[in-house]
Formats: C-alpha cells, structure tokens, sequence
C-alpha cells in the first residue's frame, strides 16, 4: 500500500479545508499519515482512517531552536513512515519539511496557502524566509499557489519549481456549504466578520467604519466570530469602546452565522485565498472585502459583492453604504450570483482532481 505523509500546523485547517482530499486518497486506497500539533479535530481524522504523528509546530514563532529542531523532527518522521509522497501545507512545513524531503530525497508537493505577515512586513525576518524558500519551495515535484500574485511573487525571488499549479485556493465544498435562504426583509441589516481579531485582518478599520455606520443606522449589527489574538486584546477593547460590535469569540460551526447574518466583511491586508469568502458565497451572501490578491478574484465586484482599497477605512465605509442603499431584492440577488460563481469555479474536486493528478505523476 502506497503512503502518504501530510504536513501541517494546525487541525481545524487541516479538517476543513481538506477533509475531501484525506477522504479520496484514503478511498484510493493510500494509507495516510498526518503530522501536525494535537488539537480538537485530529480524532474525527484518525476516525476517518488515518494515522497520526503528533508534532509540535509553533506556528508564528520565530525562534531558530525551535525552527531547527522541526527540521530534524521532520527528518525522524520521514524514516519512521517511510512514505512515497509527502503533501506539505503553511510556511513552517513547507519550509522545513520540504528540506527534510529534499535531503531524504522523497518527493513532496507544497501549498502556498499564503506569504504571511512575516513576508508582507519585509526586513531581515522576510529575506530569511524567502532564502529558506529557494532552498525547499523550489525542489518541490509540484508547487502548487493559490492566487497568482503570491505565483509571480516566488517566481522574481527565484524560489519556483519547475512545476507549478495555480489553485483556486482551497476550493470549497458546495455540498456543506449549500445556499442558505436570505435573511427576511423585515429583519434589520448584519454584517459578518470571520477571522482572527488582528491588526492585519483590517479589524481596526472595521470598527472604524462600523462606528460611523452605527451612528447613521443603529439598527444595523456587526458579529465577529473568531479568537482575539492576547497581543491584540487591549487594542481591540479600547477600538471597540462602546460596544459598536460583537465580539462572539472562536466558534465552531461558522455556517450557522453566514446563513443568519446579510453580507460577510472581511477587510484583511493580505490573503492566501480567503476560505471565509468562498464559504460565504457558496451560502448566499454577498461578500465584501479587500481588494487583495486571495479576495479579490472571489468577488465580482458590483456583482457578488464589493471590494476596496485595503488599510482604508473610509473605502470600506463607502463599500458598506453602497450595500446599505442596496434594495432588498438586489442583496439577495448578488448572493445568488455568488453561489454561482462557486459552483462554477471554486468546487473543491477541482483542488481534488489537481492533486491527485500530481501524486500519480511523481509514482509514474
């Protein structure tokens, strides 16, 4: 039986995004093995079949012991499994397992699923990583991306493999996320956020332009659904004085908050792909979001929703106004084009598919 060893940094990521991927290889007959910290979704995939390797990553440290000693837990991990395909996801292991793979000479396939702060914010941090890219990014059997700027990005640093694929991110399954009827008419406006509470996913501009809205339409609501980062807490409280919006905390099941609420926001400075906007729109609502590589390409603007100029919160006041004068029918309309647009293009069997295609050109 063929093995196949995925690494990863995180379980709810690994869970949700690519659930349907574990499921076919396994139904293909791989037997799977998983690599990544233990969190609240690794028993629902070892239930599903596959074999687990616990592995501590801490995922935004910066510490050359800690990122050192990955590197030869990767190493132990590779002659424990022994596997003839490794699929490695998130900077830490595709850069340190993909060196790991390099040196044992097992070919890996490597997810781009976004640059990160680390990059975006530039400096002496940025130039190692990017070194540490060219040294196991680009030896990848298949470097696959998820938006063609992060593409062109690796490709002037000179860290691109010979075979690259450009993804329509992590695609989303139209199965789970059906189309949710829009909310009543009679029930007031709501706005969504889901993500992590932080500066880089445009939080502060949101409060920013949720105040003045607020102040305009008091009726209308802002939720966010997701972890406040401790660093970001203090800040966060202080922007949000006067309780302008909810804070709902991390939640499990974000389907139960698209399909209640009018539109989704998500003012963000960078992206892979936004998996949140393909959730959102595969649902049925209207998106709203920066205009950044990873949002958008999801979003036809005027269409299925708005885009605007990110780390600008009069721009994504604006946007959220233009929703606002929207009638009731047009809102209702560009969700409906929305789930559209994800059936047509984003399907997660499309990543599917690309995958299993590349493993089977590294057996060949």
């Amino acid at each position: 039986m063929k093995k196949i060893l995925i690494l990863a940094n995180l379980d709810m990521g690994l869970y949700n995004f690519r659930k349907e991927l574990l499921e076919k290889l396994l139904k293909e007959g791989y037997e799977v093995h998983i690599s990544l910290p233990m969190g609240p979704r690794v028993n629902d995939m070892i239930a599903m079949g596959c074999h687990y390797v616990e592995t501590p990553v801490d995922r935004r440290g910066m510490n050359p012991i800690a990122d050192l000693k990955l590197f030869f837990t990767y190493r132990k991990i590779l002659k424990q499994v022994n596997p003839d395909v490794v699929l490695t996801y998130t900077v830490k292991p595709n850069i340190y397992g993909g060196l790991a793979c390099r040196m044992a000479k097992v070919p890996y396939l490597s997810n781009i699923t976004g640059l990160g702060s680390a990059v975006h914010n530039g400096g002496v941090v940025a130039k190692i990583l990017m070194m540490l890219y060219r040294l196991s990014a680009k030896y990848a059997s298949c470097l696959f991306f998820q938006n063609s700027q992060n593409l062109e990005f690796f490709k002037e640093q000179k860290a691109i493999a010979q075979n690259h694929v450009l993804l329509p991110g992590s695609g989303v399954n139209i199965h789970d996320y059906t189309y949710e009827k829009y909310p009543s008419k009679e029930e007031p406006l709501s706005f969504l956020f889901i993500g992590r509470l932080m500066r880089d996913k445009g939080v502060g501009e949101l409060l920013e332009a949720a105040k003045n809205i607020r102040r305009d339409y008091p009726q209308i609501t802002f939720d966010l659904v997701g972890f406040c980062e401790e660093e970001y807490q203090e800040t966060f409280d202080a922007l949000n004085e006067g309780n302008v919006v909810n804070a709902l905390g991390q939640q499990q099941n974000v389907r139960e908050f698209i399909k209640t609420h009018s539109a989704t926001v998500l003012p963000s400075y960078h992206e892979g792909t936004a998996n949140v906007l393909l959730e959102s729109a595969s649902s049925g609502r209207p998106c709203i979001a920066s205009k950044i590589p990873g949002c958008m390409e999801i979003i036809d603007d005027g269409a299925t929703g708005y885009v605007f100029e990110a780390k600008n919160a009069k721009a994504l006041e604006d946007a959220l106004r233009k929703f606002i004068h929207l009638s009731y029918e047009e809102r209702k309309q560009m969700g409906v084009l929305g789930r559209l647009k994800m059936e047509r293009e984003y399907d997660r069997k499309i990543i599917i598919d690309h995958y299993l295609r590349e493993i089977g050109k590294v057996e060949s």
